[in-house]
């Protein structure tokens, strides 16, 4: 029996500041730039400054991209056209500027975390501020066993938590959230079917690297089965995690809540990432609030989950390579949504008096019009004259000259 209460995230999470969210809409409507006409750079403005209870909001300035690394014993059954057990190779080509999130982050000035949960490698395979969280080496085959014990997705969980406050505690403003694991997209694939109560293969995608229409067979069958043994365990998040999860997926579903917790906005990567943020919105309602989807994978499992839990890509660039690429494609949109809200002038006070004075002259306008066009009809076009035959104030008019003649 585990001795950690989920229940607690759902006091200790907060939404993001109502107040300050109507005064960065205030704020918006005095700047010089008609309001909407920045498009949805307005609403990650807004909710930006909400995130930090801050008008104006202020820039982004120490973004970090981390990811979360494993291997899934299911990977052994053919689902992935990486083999099985080579997450590792994977994390070394991160750490060594190699692999396309490398390539960005070093580009766009971000630095990069792999914190390995449970990689099928010696622990001195790599240094020890990527293994020190470490909680086994690789995660049990789904289908017919569990990832971890309960134990473990205990551990797991708690390492994303604390992984969560090392990033908030040393100053990260906004986290950009990936995976680097092979058979994590199989996983993700259950928790969100089994989440959004649907069937295998609706959920099953063909991954990263795509695999062909037999691997992909293999692929639904496996959720299938791992989805038989993750029903029974949907009321305790805690138990689906170590049933159909995975040590990975259980820290990164304990980071989010407690980035949640801190009040450290994150910028969501692929359906690994989805899969993890569906699992903390059952623990605790609010937490999506807080998060960012970055960009559409091209998963249906992914696509699945940011519509249950109404959060909209940022991007659609078909980016599918996973390890939090096309999330730190979306970093960019969001620091310049930071800057606009903050930068852009307001209207000078006179240019906004003279709009107000505008504004009121017209509506007086258009009331004296609509009391004129009430006194016409009153008096021309009564029951006899008004009525759809006589055609109303213009042949009102022409019956009382004639009238007259």
């Amino acid at each position: 029996m585990s001795s950690l209460n989920l229940d607690d995230f759902t006091d200790l999470i907060e939404r993001p500041d109502g107040g300050t969210r109507r005064d960065a809409e205030a704020r918006r409507e005095r700047q010089i730039v008609p309001p909407g006409s920045l498009g949805r750079l307005d609403d990650l403005g807004e909710w930006l400054a909400a995130a930090q209870g801050s008008s104006p909001v202020r820039p982004i300035e120490r973004p970090r991209v981390v990811l979360f690394a494993g291997d899934h014993g299911v990977a052994e059954l053919g689902v992935s056209a990486r083999p099985a057990g080579s997450a590792a190779e994977l994390v070394r080509e991160v750490l060594e500027g190699g692999r396309p999130v490398s390539v960005l982050a070093r580009r766009l000035g971000v630095p990069l975390r792999v914190v390995d949960m449970a990689l099928d490698c010696d622990p001195d395979a790599f240094p020890a501020d990527v293994v020190r969280h470490r909680v086994r080496r690789g995660s049990g085959r789904i289908d017919v066993e569990d990832a971890l014990t309960l134990q473990e997705a205990e551990a797991a969980f708690l390492a994303g938590v604390a992984v969560a406050d090392e990033e908030a505690d040393s100053g990260t403003d906004l986290v950009v959230l990936g995976d680097v694991s092979v058979g994590g997209t199989t996983a993700a694939g259950v928790l969100v079917a089994a989440l959004c109560g649907t069937d295998a293969s609706v959920v099953t995608g063909r991954g990263g690297e795509a695999i062909d229409d037999l691997a992909w067979m293999r692929k639904c069958a496996a959720v299938r089965d791992a989805l038989r043994r993750a029903r029974p365990v949907l009321g305790e998040q805690l138990h689906l995690l170590a049933t159909v999860g995975g040590a990975d997926l259980a820290a990164m579903t304990g980071f989010l809540l407690q980035c949640a917790v801190r009040k450290l906005p994150v910028v969501l990567d692929g359906v690994v990432a989805a899969a993890c943020a569906l699992v903390g919105q059952r623990i605790a309602f609010r937490a999506p609030d807080w998060w960012l989807a970055g960009h559409k994978s091209g998963e249906p499992g992914q696509a699945k989950a940011l519509d249950r839990m109404a959060l909209e890509p940022l991007l659609d660039q078909g980016v599918k390579v996973g390890e939090g690429a096309g999330a730190l494609l979306a970093l960019p949109l969001v620091q310049a949504a930071a800057a606009l809200a903050a930068e852009l002038p307001e209207k000078p006070a006179e240019a906004e008096e003279a709009e107000e004075t505008a504004e009121a002259t017209e509506a007086t306008e258009a009331d004296e019009k609509s009391e004129d066009s009430a006194t016409e009809g009153s008096t021309t076009g009564g029951p006899t004259t008004g009525g759809p035959t006589t055609g109303g104030p213009t042949t009102g008019g022409y019956a009382e000259e004639s009238a007259a003649e």
